[in-house]
């Protein structure tokens, strides 16, 4: 019989979070930033967020993936990500898996 934890391991799927940069992003995070990678560091230690990073030079976007549960676990971490909740990303996410 299959443990708990290889269960919940067997029902996650993988999810791509989108971020979109508003304009003069690089300048206006700065505040934020700080705050914002922490918040990816939790996600991470959660089990999470496999990967993340940015597109381009200069910075027009990024993406994060995630395997989770549910596609809750990551609008959650979007909904609250400084970055979002300072205006300075808007969101898409991707996710039928399973990947």
């Amino acid at each position: 019989m299959a443990s708990e934890e290889s269960l919940s391991e067997a029902t996650k799927v993988y999810y791509i979070l989108f971020y979109e940069v508003v304009d003069d992003y690089v300048n206006r995070r700065a505040p934020f930033r700080e705050a914002h990678l922490e918040h990816a560091a939790q996600a991470r230690d959660r089990g999470h967020l496999v990967m993340a990073g940015a597109f381009a030079n200069p910075v027009d976007g990024a993406a994060l993936v995630f395997r989770a549960e549910g596609l809750s676990v990551v609008e959650d971490f979007a909904r609250k990500d400084p970055y979002v909740t300072n205006g300075l990303l808007r969101i898409g996410v991707s996710g039928n898996g399973p990947w």
